[in-house]
């Protein structure tokens, strides 16, 4: 059974920015869009680079290394190099705290 990991509190991650935790042995970053929150693996899928520190482009993350695109709420590629999506992880609030699950293996 999956279970949930409190990451941060509400109020932690500012509008448009993001954080990056530890969730079963893997680095996840928490993204807060204007209220709703994301999570990602932070780890990208074309080079295996890290994701977090990337530029925030709309709704879409780029990647520092080579400017691949993903969207921060589904994962999906929006540019190239990369092609395969991002792993995103469910994510919930529960009393004012972000909670996150690593359910791959469900």
């Amino acid at each position: 059974m999956t279970e949930w990991v409190e990451v941060a509190s509400v109020g932690d991650i500012e509008n448009r920015q993001s954080v990056v935790v530890e969730v079963d042995g893997i680095s996840v970053v928490i993204f807060n869009l204007d209220g709703e929150y994301c999570a990602l693996e932070d780890v990208c899928t074309h080079d295996g680079a890290e994701i977090a520190s990337g530029c925030l482009v709309g709704d879409a993350i780029e990647c520092p290394r080579h400017g691949a695109r993903f969207d921060i709420r589904t994962g999906a590629v929006e540019a190239p190099p990369a092609y395969e999506p991002l792993q995103t992880f469910p994510i919930r609030i529960n009393n004012g705290v972000i909670q996150v699950c690593d359910d791959r293996w469900d």
